[in-house]
C-alpha cells in the first residue's frame, strides 16, 4: 500500500463501536461501582447496581454521542434503568477511530478522529462529568487533560503567538482587560493600527453589553457584520476576523452570529486571565479520545447497569394518547426492533432529528417545527502522520489567510504514550491533526472547494496551504517527512456529484437561538439531548451537548416525580462588578441607543 494513501473508508470498530482493542476491563467496572457509592450515596449505588428500575424509570436514549452518554450517566447514577441505542459508533463525533491495517509489530493502528479535540478552560459541565469517570489504576478521565502553553497563528510565512496563559492573572479592570487585548493583538503588525483599535473597541463593546442587547441585537447579526468586515483591509479580514473565529471555534465569520462569537471571546479572555474559576484556556487530551474518555466512560456506565445496543438506527417514534407510545430501531441489515420505555430521549444530531419529528409529534409540540430553520455545515478533519515531529506550537494553531480555514494541533507532544512505539508500524512519531472549516471555498492548487476534490487533492491542497502559511513551510513540512494521511470517513463520494458528509455540525447562524428548543418538549415523555438544545455556552460543542444531556436528565427526573438532586448546570461566568454596566447598557438598548463603547469606525463618517 502506498504510504501516502492509507484506506480512508470505514473503521475496524467492533459491534458496539468501542474499538477492537478495548483496553478497559472488568477491573474498571468494579472501580466504577465503588465510585458510584461515594459519588451518589450507598442507597442509590445499590439501586443502580441491581439493574432494576422502579415503575416509570425505564429510559430509552437514542444516540450514543456526548449528549446521549451524558443523559445516561446522570440518570443511571440516580437509579434509572437506561438503554442507549447507537447507529454508528459510541462517542459520536467525539470519538477517535483506528486507521485500518496500519498497526504492526504489536503496535495499535494509527488513531484518527472527526476533528481534533479542544477543551477550553471555560468548559465546566463536561469536566465535571469527566471527574466522575474512573480510570484503570486510579484517577478519573479529568486527569487526562493536558494544557497547551500558547496559541499560534501563521500568516504569509510569519508566526504570531497569542497567550494561552496570561501574564495578568486574577485581576479585572478596564485597564487589565485592555492590557490583555493589546498583548493578544499587538502582534498583528500587518493590520493597520486604526483597524486593530476598531476591532478592540468592538470587543470591549460586546463585553460591556447587557443581556438584552446581546440577545436582541448581537444574536441577529453575523460576526462579520458586527466587526464591520466589509470595506476593511485584507489583513483585517484574514488576521483579525478569520483567524479570530478559526482559533476559537473553527467557524466562519459570515455564518456565525456575533453573540456566540462574543461569548466565546470574552470567556477565553477570562480564562486566560485566570478569572471565573476557569482553568487553562487551551486544553486537549493526553491520548486518543476513545482511550482517554469514551472507553472508560462506556465501562463506567455498564457498571451502573446501563445497556448498550449498537447498530440501532432510530427510524420511528410512535404517538398514542398524547405521548410517545413506542419506538422502532433498524439495523444496517434492515432488521427492526420495537422499543418500549417510560421516557424517550432523542440525542441524535439535527439533520437526523428533524425527519423523526413526525406530524403526530408536531401536532402536540408545534414549536419543534422551528428546528427546520437551523442549519449545519462541514467541519471535518484530516490527519497527516509524520515520521518526525515538527515544532509548530505548544498548543493549537490557526493558519490565517488560507482559503480552507485550517487549524491544527501536533498531538505527540501532549500524549502520554510514545507515538512511534504505541501506534502504527514504528515509522510514525507524530500526527498533525487538522480541521478543515471551509469546504466550500476554492483552494490554491486546483481552484476547487474541498467538497469537490478527491481525497488525494484534499491532501495536496492542505499541504500546500500549510506550506504557504508556515515560515519556510516547504523545508519544515517536507514530502520525506510525511508518512501518510487519513481523512474523516464521514466524508464520502469526494470528487463526484454524490459527495456527502455523514457528520456535519450545527451552525449558530444569526437568529438561530429563537429556533432552538429546550430539552423538555410538550410531548410529556419526549426529551432532547443534542447540541441544538439551548445552552449557556450557546455553541455546538462537546460542552453544549453535555449541558443538553444534563438538561434532558433533569427533565426526566422531574417528569418521573422521583425527586432527588438534579444534575448540576454551570453557566458561563460573568463578573459581578459588571452588573451595573450591563444594567446601564440594557437601559440604553431599550432607548434605542448604541453601547457606550460602540461609537467609532475609522472607515465611516
Amino acid at each position: 500500500m502506498d504510504d501516502r494513501t492509507p484506506s480512508q473508508h470505514g473503521t475496524t470498530e467492533e459491534p458496539g463501536g468501542i474499538g477492537r482493542r478495548r483496553f478497559v476491563t472488568g477491573t474498571l467496572a468494579a472501580a466504577g461501582a465503588a465510585t458510584v457509592a461515594g459519588a451518589i450515596g450507598p442507597h442509590r449505588a445499590a439501586a443502580a447496581a441491581a439493574g432494576r428500575a422502579a415503575p416509570g424509570r425505564r429510559v430509552a436514549v437514542f444516540g450514543g454521542g456526548m449528549g446521549g452518554l451524558t443523559t445516561a450517566h446522570e440518570l443511571a447514577e440516580r437509579g434509572f434503568q437506561v438503554t442507549v441505542y447507537e447507529r454508528k459508533a459510541w462517542g459520536g463525533k467525539c470519538r477517535s477511530m483506528p486507521v485500518p491495517g496500519t498497526g504492526s509489530g504489536g503496535r495499535r493502528d494509527l488513531p484518527a478522529e472527526h476533528g481534533f479535540r479542544f477543551f477550553p478552560g471555560f468548559y465546566q459541565n463536561l469536566p465535571d462529568t469527566m471527574k466522575r469517570i474512573p480510570l484503570p489504576g486510579g484517577g478519573t478521565a479529568y486527569d487526562n487533560f493536558a494544557a497547551g502553553k500558547e496559541v499560534a497563528a501563521f500568516y504569509n510565512g510569519r508566526r504570531y503567538t497569542l497567550p494561552a496563559a496570561g501574564s495578568i492573572v486574577g485581576t479585572l479592570s478596564p485597564e487589565s482587560i485592555l492590557a490583555f487585548l493589546q498583548t493578544a493583538f499587538g502582534v498583528f503588525t500587518t493590520v493597520p493600527a486604526d483597524e486593530v483599535a476598531f476591532f478592540l473597541q468592538k470587543m470591549i463593546a460586546f463585553v460591556a453589553s447587557g443581556p438584552q442587547r446581546r440577545l436582541k441585537q448581537w444574536e441577529n447579526m453575523s460576526f462579520a457584520e458586527f466587526v464591520r468586515m466589509e470595506g476593511k483591509s485584507q489583513a483585517y479580514k484574514e488576521m483579525l476576523v478569520d483567524m479570530f473565529t478559526q482559533t476559537l471555534v473553527a467557524a466562519k465569520p459570515d455564518k456565525a452570529n456575533a453573540r456566540t462569537m462574543g461569548l466565546m471571546a470574552e470567556a477565553w479572555v477570562y480564562s486566560t486571565l485566570g478569572l471565573g474559576g476557569y482553568e487553562a484556556p487551551d486544553r486537549l487530551l493526553n491520548g486518543p479520545t476513545n482511550e482517554a474518555l469514551i472507553d472508560p466512560w462506556i465501562a463506567y456506565l455498564r457498571s451502573l447497569g446501563v445497556q448498550f445496543v449498537a447498530d440501532a438506527t432510530l427510524t420511528r417514534l410512535s404517538v398514542a394518547d398524547g405521548r410517545i407510545s413506542g419506538a422502532q430501531v433498524t439495523s444496517a441489515a434492515g432488521a427492526t426492533t420495537d422499543v418500549e420505555a417510560d421516557h424517550y430521549v432523542l440525542a441524535v444530531p439535527l439533520e437526523r432529528a428533524v425527519p423523526l419529528l413526525n406530524d403526530d409529534i408536531l401536532a402536540i409540540d408545534p414549536d419543534l417545527k422551528a428546528l427546520r430553520n437551523l442549519s449545519v455545515d462541514w467541519m471535518n478533519g484530516i490527519m497527516i502522520y509524520l515520521r518526525r515531529p515538527i515544532d509548530l506550537a505548544k498548543g493549537h494553531v490557526a493558519y490565517a489567510g488560507q482559503p480552507w480555514a485550517l487549524t491544527s494541533i501536533n498531538q505527540a507532544q501532549f500524549w502520554n504514550n510514545k507515538y512511534g512505539t504505541t501506534y502504527g508500524n514504528g515509522e510514525v512519531n507524530d500526527c498533525l491533526s487538522i480541521d478543515i472549516s471551509a469546504w466550500d471555498k476554492p483552494g490554491i492548487l486546483y481552484g476547487k472547494p474541498a467538497r469537490d476534490c478527491t481525497h488525494e487533492q484534499i491532501f495536496n491542497e492542505v499541504v500546500a496551504q500549510l506550506r504557504r502559511a508556515i515560515p519556510f513551510g516547504g523545508l519544515r513540512l517536507t514530502d520525506a517527512n510525511i508518512h501518510s494521511y487519513f481523512i474523516d470517513p464521514a466524508i464520502t463520494g469526494n470528487g463526484t456529484p454524490q459527495v456527502a458528509n455523514d457528520e456535519p455540525l450545527l451552525i449558530n447562524s444569526p437568529g438561530s437561538w429563537y429556533h432552538r428548543p429546550e430539552a423538555a418538549t410538550k410531548v410529556p415523555n419526549l426529551y432532547l439531548a443534542s447540541d441544538y438544545v439551548r445552552s449557556g455556552i450557546n455553541l455546538a460543542t462537546m460542552e453544549g451537548a453535555n449541558e443538553a444531556g444534563r438538561k434532558a436528565a433533569n427533565a426526566v427526573l422531574e417528569a418521573s416525580g422521583v425527586g432527588g438532586t438534579p444534575a448540576k448546570l454551570v453557566d458561563l461566568w460573568q463578573p459581578e462588578v459588571f452588573q451595573g454596566i450591563f444594567a446601564n447598557d440594557d437601559a440604553r438598548f431599550a432607548a434605542g441607543l448604541p453601547n457606550i463603547f460602540d461609537i467609532w469606525d475609522p472607515h465611516r463618517p
